[in-house]
């Protein structure tokens, strides 16, 4: 059973894990035996994350890119291969997330959430999959989002980022299963990290933010996530454990998309 869910021997590359969702998958991946790769976009988050995966006794190696332009990713994954070895894993995790009401966006900011959650995991993907199918094999995990299945004020192009990403997902797993591919995705609940701080913040009253309350309610857990939470999906997507689940999402958001709510009193 430990073989099973074991990853030692296996690079992983899991991109924007500096901190966060991805530092905390890339530190469950290392404990399960794979060599840690990681991106950012500038030094200075690369240098804060090597120190982080250090102080947890991790050697890993971080390279700066922007995984919107296709050609320095094709340059970081031969960078990678000749400094470290093929790809075995991938999780297209860099994201992000702009907050605003749809008819306040502008077309730019929309494209923008559209390139970072949506074209970069296409185009690391894409640098990826020509030698996983040379050496027979291969894991590639998209981090979506419930955001995939529900609409909420404020995120549409995020929504509509996870949505065609899940869908991309499905798409990578139907071209590519037959070399052994697996192209899986979580969809993460609301987990507690630096970009949801603000929707969890104290009100001058000392009340919590409504949306905290909010998302406490839907929640049949009755609490946010934790990065920690999506280690063992992660660590399962990524080991021989998961080799006949292909083109699946899986939801780690303590029930919310099981759960209609409470009839009000």
């Amino acid at each position: 059973m430990n073989h099973m869910f074991s990853l030692e021997g296996k690079i992983a590359l899991i991109t924007g894990a500096s901190y966060g969702i991805g530092f905390a998958i890339a530190t469950g991946m290392a404990e399960a035996g794979a060599t840690i790769v990681f991106n950012d976009i500038k030094q200075e988050l690369v240098d804060k994350g090597i120190k982080a995966y250090a102080e947890k006794g991790i050697k890993a190696h971080g390279y700066v890119c922007d995984v919107t332009n296709e050609e320095a990713v094709n340059a970081l994954i031969a960078t990678i291969e000749k400094e470290v070895g093929v790809i075995d894993i991938l999780v297209n995790n860099a994201g992000i997330i702009k907050r605003i009401p749809m008819c306040d966006m502008t077309a730019a900011e929309f494209r923008q959430v559209i390139d970072v959650d949506l074209n970069a995991p296409f185009i690391v993907s894409k640098a990826c999959i020509p030698s996983m199918i040379k050496k027979g094999q291969g894991k590639i995990i998209n981090i979506c989002s419930m955001m995939s299945e529900l609409g909420r004020e404020t995120v549409s192009a995020y929504a509509a980022a996870k949505g065609g990403l899940k869908m991309l997902t499905r798409n990578i797993c139907s071209e590519y299963g037959d070399k052994n591919i697996q192209c899986n995705g979580i969809g993460p609940g609301y987990i507690a990290t630096p970009q949801t701080a603000p929707l969890r913040e104290k009100q001058p009253d000392g009340s919590p933010h409504p949306f905290d309350s909010f998302i406490l309610a839907k929640t049949p857990a009755h609490r946010w996530g934790n990065a920690e939470d999506l280690i063992g999906p992660a660590v399962f997507l990524a080991s021989e454990a998961s080799d006949f689940v292909n083109g699946h999402i899986l939801y780690v958001d303590g029930g919310i998309l099981a759960y209609i709510g409470k009839q009000p009193q």
